[in-house]
């Protein structure tokens, strides 16, 4: 047990690292948002998801509803109960309810991957291990960055606070290099952005996300269907 510990937390050293740089934007942003230091890291503390924080800080900040709250995240989110569905197939048996229910705390896109990649089945001390030590980079960044944006220059704070949009844009911009449906979704989510946030002001920032995630998602399926062969070569 110690040793697939030992060994989670080794294979989790460069998410640790990558959460580290990536949450001390998040930080700043929060802080800018006005929540202070210890509610930020409360947030991070308890909820690894880069996306869906810095939509549930911008509905806090916006001073929306506990219904907006609930379905930013659901739609935002919902991705990762598909991650632990798929990831549930590599578990070893000895991953009881009370331990999958644990380790779902910390599926995220890279713990995903990176279990996925991983020869024969997953104990629970191999997730625990990567799951803490992930867990304790992104807190670490949120608890500086939030630091840092309380005692930086406005100027300062705001061009580190990039830092986080900077991820999202690497994470878009290779996939819709090579499909035009992954081009076409992300188009489509950025225009009716702008457009709710310039024309139809009348709709709060919590659902006009909503609403722009499901359509571009939406029109993506009806414009671009995945055919079986493209699936089979995913497979």
């Amino acid at each position: 047990m110690k040793s697939n510990f030992l060994r989670g937390m080794r294979d989790g050293i460069p998410i640790a690292l990558g959460y580290l740089s990536v949450s001390f934007g998040f930080g700043i942003l929060s802080v800018q948002s006005g929540l202070s230091v210890l509610q930020a890291s409360a947030i991070s503390a308890s909820n690894l998801t880069s996306a869906g924080q810095i939509a549930g800080v911008g509905v806090i900040a916006a001073g929306g509803t506990l219904l907006e709250m609930i379905l930013v995240q659901l739609v935002i989110n919902i991705r990762y109960s598909l991650m632990a569905l798929s990831l549930s197939q590599k578990l070893d048996k000895s991953f009881t309810t009370p331990h999958r229910l644990l380790a779902s705390y910390g599926i995220t896109d890279e713990i995903f991957a990176v279990c996925s990649a991983q020869k024969g089945v997953i104990v629970p001390a191999y997730m625990y291990g990567m799951i803490l030590i992930s867990m304790a980079g992104w807190v670490l960044g949120t608890f500086l960055g939030a630091s840092a944006g309380e005692v930086l220059p406005d100027e300062v704070s705001s061009a580190m606070g990039i830092v986080l949009y900077g991820m999202f844009l690497a994470i878009i911009i290779p996939p819709s290099r090579r499909k035009k449906s992954v081009l076409f979704v992300t188009v489509t989510a950025a225009l009716l952005s702008v457009l709710f946030r310039y024309v139809l002001t009348m709709i709060s920032g919590g659902f006009a996300v909503i609403i722009c995630a499901i359509a571009a998602a939406g029109l993506g399926a009806l414009l671009f269907p995945v055919t079986e062969e493209e699936e089979e070569a995913e497979e």
